[in-house]
């Protein structure tokens, strides 16, 4: 059995394989055979400089993945060997409001992740995944796609016929253009990749925005709506973008702020102006990757996987997130 752990602050050469302890199970807890992982940005920036962001070392970087329950504790509920199974980004967030707890939770970050070929979770912290998913299309699924759905779906207020506004093309916001049609609303999408656009449309996005060909890309979305503006913009750049943003949205619309992608500082005089709702979305709980689980299922939505790379060459699925040139999510098989 091996896993990656974050050594040093060498980045992603600071990621070495070591041979873990075999895990038992406690009270309330599984062993899961991983199968597959994804990356998300934020799995990218601890591996680039752990100890920024107060990371112990050594840490097992990661917290998303996917595989079969091999060992069970005590108290684990309807939890048995052999059940497919995806991790929970936090491990003590059932349901309700977050807490600081929960956020103390957080795999790849406060606890060890899930890079390795066998992990102990915690068994509130797993769900069951259906059959109509691989295992490395739930690998996906507990940052990123959950983002989304709690920015779309839980928090977003979104109506048919609604107006979504995302940027960009990395997995969080080709998974809320997913949701986004699953409600209803129509999407615009921007990117400085015609290529990636063309894809978008062809995934249903209304309209798509070039922010190379129009870098002041917030005019052209109150273009495409008439000077209204977005009812929803997915906030993934930060305070470089932010701006941005507000004045994309309508008057007591909302920015659910994800990412901090890009630097800079934010004057937030026109969110008062313009009484717009911004709310930080910082993944969800237990109950709410339940709940989605239930319309992909239903829905047989698919994760789009843009690259695929073997357990022993996980070094290159970091430096293929380092790029950038991705649509949709990478994924590691273990």
């Amino acid at each position: 059995m091996l896993g990656w752990q974050m050594i040093s602050d060498d980045g992603i050469d600071g990621l070495e394989q070591y041979q873990p302890r075999v895990p038992e199970p406690g009270p309330g807890e599984v062993v899961v055979d991983m199968k597959a992982n994804s990356i998300n940005y934020r799995d990218y920036m601890i591996v680039s400089d752990p100890r920024a962001r107060g990371i112990e070392l050594p840490r097992t970087p990661n917290s998303d993945g996917a595989g079969v329950i091999s060992a069970v504790g005590a108290g684990v509920g309807d939890l048995q060997v052999g059940d497919r199974v995806a991790s929970c980004f936090f491990q003590r967030w059932d349901d309700g409001p977050c807490s600081t707890d929960a956020m103390a939770s957080a795999l790849g970050g406060a606890l060890d992740g899930v890079l390795s070929r066998r992990v102990l979770l915690a068994a509130n912290g797993v769900v069951k995944i259906p059959d109509s998913l691989s295992f490395a299309e739930a690998s996906t699924l507990p940052c990123a796609a959950l983002t989304a759905w709690r920015a779309i779906v839980v928090e977003g207020g979104l109506k048919p016929g609604s107006t979504v506004l995302l940027l960009g093309t990395g997995g969080v916001s080709i998974f809320a253009l997913q949701f986004a049609q699953l409600m209803g609303a129509r999407v615009i999408i921007t990117s400085s990749s015609s290529e990636k656009l063309v894809r978008a449309r062809e995934m249903g996005a209304w309209k798509t925005i070039n922010y190379r060909d129009k870098p002041d890309w917030e005019k052209e979305v109150l273009k495409l709506t008439d000077g209204v503006g977005v009812d929803l913009v997915v906030e993934v750049g930060g305070a470089g973008t932010i701006a941005r943003s507000v004045q994309a949205t309508r008057v007591a619309g909302r920015v659910a702020l994800i990412g901090i992608l890009t630097g800079g500082q934010f004057d937030p005089t026109a969110v008062m102006r313009r009484s717009i709702t911004v709310q930080g979305i910082y993944v969800g709980s237990r109950r709410m990757f339940q709940d989605m689980l239930v319309a992909i299922d239903q829905h047989q939505i698919k994760p789009v996987i843009d690259q695929t790379f073997a357990f022993n060459d996980a070094q290159s699925a970091y430096w293929a997130m380092a790029q950038a040139g991705h649509f949709g999510k990478i994924v590691i098989t273990v």
